[in-house]
């Protein structure tokens, strides 16, 4: 499972958390600063992305657009990088099953 981190989350998140989301990313690194969630959803889930993010409206994109990819919602506000990073490791076994489940395309922590 790799994850495509969203504007709004640290850079160092996606290399901080490689040892558990292996070939995960920031979005700066293959998209503009500016680009719209909808055209995030589609590189994500044409390129094998789970996206995370703390915006809400990539929840509205997956009920209406369906998975792929899935969505991981932090619900924690504004809060230091050490602390999403470790809501994603304690949430860890969470994430993989929400990933198994077919019938699941958001899953929110905080």
């Amino acid at each position: 499972m790799k994850l495509i981190f969203d504007q709004n989350l640290s850079r160092r998140l996606s290399v901080r958390l490689q040892d558990l989301f292996p070939g995960s990313i920031h979005i700066s690194e293959v998209l503009a600063r500016r680009t719209p969630d909808e055209s995030i959803w589609f590189y994500a889930g044409d390129n094998d992305f789970d996206v995370i993010t703390k915006d809400a409206d990539f929840r509205l994109l997956s009920e209406r657009l369906r998975p792929p990819p899935k969505v991981i919602l932090i619900r924690t506000g504004n809060t230091p990088e050490a602390v999403a990073e470790s809501l994603l490791r304690d949430n860890y076994d969470e994430i993989l099953a929400f990933e198994q489940d077919p019938d699941r395309g958001t899953i929110e922590l905080g």
